[in-house]
């Protein structure tokens, strides 16, 4: 019996199937729904699901996932992880984060780690060496930072990240100078929480997770591990402990 995990997030949703800890199939929706997901868990046999939302569970798929699998867990505060928490609101705390978590803390057990997601928020979440997790950092993500310089002001143009580079570290145009402020900003922000916490944890361990996470690890200096199903991994390992 194998294992499904539903990531909702802000734009799109991410689902993966398990088997025991190998991901054997993934696949990215803007819109799910239960025609959709009726032949993956056919196929593939699945009998159980994790469900993660930032905006809710009211969905039809949830409904036929429940008429239809053994086990569905809709991840939330009072869900088991097998970490500690200590967050200071864990009711507030977006599931996303805390499933990300749980999946670097699967890959490098005992050590302490600072997981960066780059999607349309960057996050920035710390996990001590003795698996307590104690929160962490939201800011705008590199899509939100464009757009918001274009739509609030009345001539910087909209810079496409990826299309438009600039090699030197201060444009000299307009584009330029957009694409610098945000791409080597957030480059610098990230580099300064890895400075930040290394000084405390010399032995800390860096993910990278998140639609953006590939773009940006070219920009860091700093040993780091680009994982993509970084939280899809954390939701199957949560799945798991439940279930044993």
């Amino acid at each position: 019996m194998r294992n499904l995990t539903v990531d909702i997030g802000n734009s799109r949703i991410k689902i993966s199937v398990f088997d025991i800890d190998e991901q054997i199939f993934s696949q990215v929706f803007d819109m799910l729904t239960a025609d959709a997901l009726a032949p993956i868990i056919d196929n593939y046999k699945v009998g159980r699901a994790i469900i993660s939302s930032v905006t809710g569970y009211d969905y039809d798929y949830v409904t036929w996932l429940n008429e239809h699998l053994k086990t569905v867990i809709l991840l939330s505060s009072s869900v088991k992880v097998p970490v500690k928490n200590g967050y200071g609101t864990p009711e507030t705390l977006g599931m996303d984060r805390l499933a990300a978590v749980v999946g670097a803390a699967h890959i490098k057990p005992g050590a302490p780690l600072l997981v960066v997601d780059a999607g349309t928020a960057i996050t920035y979440d710390y996990m001590s060496a003795d698996s307590t997790y104690y929160g962490g950092n939201i800011a705008p993500g590199a899509l939100l930072r464009l757009r918001s310089l274009n739509e609030h002001t009345d001539r910087l143009p909209l810079v496409d990240m990826r299309s438009h580079h600039c090699t030197e570290i201060l444009g000299q145009n307009t584009q330029d100078a957009i694409w610098n402020g945000v791409v080597r900003g957030i480059a610098y922000e990230i580099e300064g929480y890895i400075s930040y916490l290394k000084e405390r944890e010399s032995n800390l361990e860096i993910f990278f997770t998140g639609g953006d996470a590939f773009f940006f690890e070219k920009y860091i200096k700093s040993s780091i591990f680009v994982v993509a199903n970084l939280t899809a991994i954390g939701l199957n390992a949560i799945l798991n402990y439940n279930l044993n």
